[in-house]
């Protein structure tokens, strides 16, 4: 099957909002336009009530369009909801497609039997998951005996069961440590280059961004506001970092160096200035305001 994965024209979602005796329209998604093509890892960010889950209803058919159209796998999400839903995988950080109480491996077997799966199929693809997503140790346990790293890796396994062409990910390392996201991420980069999977990103975490996302949708009171790559995006907002180098001993005053500039560890050029001045240059994380402000420092330095 060929085609655009996602193909949105004008895309538009109205509510009815009530306010005391009066009742008035409220726009969640305004003239969304926007295409993805098969293979792509794009990242979709906004801030919260910018539109993003309401745009993911209607791609997926939870919802109906107020107007405008939408194809997702070529299909129509609403009319071909139960065909669509064999194409598309969906993880919700915060929602579960697990069976509470049953273990986790009696969950695949029940999302395989939804999916329609042959029983080739089923174990030819769960020991696969069970391998790259490391699920072994847990798969007799119940899914309300696991920590939430668990749950997650088994949520992201249940959305890919039937390998599907899309998968849209909801906040999906919500709540993980650095090691549990790690893995995530690192799994669902060897899962598109191996199977060619759609990745579609929501987060408000820019790591996950970053290391996995080709792409940057931005939406902004329900309108499309950005579509291009990462490094774009921190040119145009025009967003800085802040790098502090603490030395491990007093040096005596830099001076004629402020238009220099030297390679970093990074590989990237940096401007030199004298001690105690902070050291400022684009980036993506800035734009984030649950980003965490850190001191990155070269591997050999120290604190004073």
């Amino acid at each position: 099957m060929t085609g655009a994965i996602i193909e949105a024209e004008d895309l538009t979602r109205e509510f009815g909002v009530r306010e005391g005796r009066r009742r008035r329209l409220l726009t969640a998604v305004d003239g969304l336009t926007v295409r993805v093509e098969p293979g792509e890892a794009v990242g979709y960010i906004g801030a919260n009530g910018a539109g993003k889950s309401t745009a993911i209803k209607m791609l997926t058919g939870i919802l109906v369009p107020t107007a405008g159209s939408v194809r997702t796998c070529g299909l129509r999400p609403v009319p071909d909801r139960r065909r669509l839903a064999r194409q598309v995988g969906v993880v919700f950080g915060q929602r579960s497609q697990l069976w509470w109480d049953l273990p986790v491996l009696e969950s695949f077997r029940i999302l395989a039997a939804i999916h329609s799966l042959s029983k080739a199929e089923e174990t030819g693809r769960t020991p696969e998951l069970v391998d790259q997503l490391e699920l072994g140790d847990f798969l007799s346990v119940p899914v309300r005996q696991l920590s939430l790293g668990q749950r997650m890796r088994a949520e992201v396994a249940a959305a890919l069961l039937h390998s599907p062409r899309l998968v849209i990910l909801d906040e999906p390392t919500i709540g993980l440590d650095v090691l549990s996201k790690q893995r995530l991420r690192e799994f669902l980069v060897g899962e598109r280059r191996r199977h060619g999977t759609t990745l579609l990103l929501t987060t408000h975490d820019m790591g996950d961004v970053e290391r996995l996302c080709d792409r940057i949708l931005v939406i902004d009171h329900g309108r499309l506001a950005y579509d291009g790559d990462l490094p774009g995006l921190s040119r145009t907002v025009g967003a800085e970092r802040v790098l502090v180098v603490d030395l491990a001993e007093p040096v005596p005053d830099l001076t004629g160096l402020e238009n220099r500039t030297s390679k970093t560890s990074y590989g990237g050029s940096t401007p030199r200035a004298a001690p105690g001045t902070a050291l400022r240059e684009p980036t993506a994380r800035a734009m984030d305001p649950s980003s965490a402000v850190t001191e990155e420092r070269p591997p050999n330095a120290c604190s004073c």
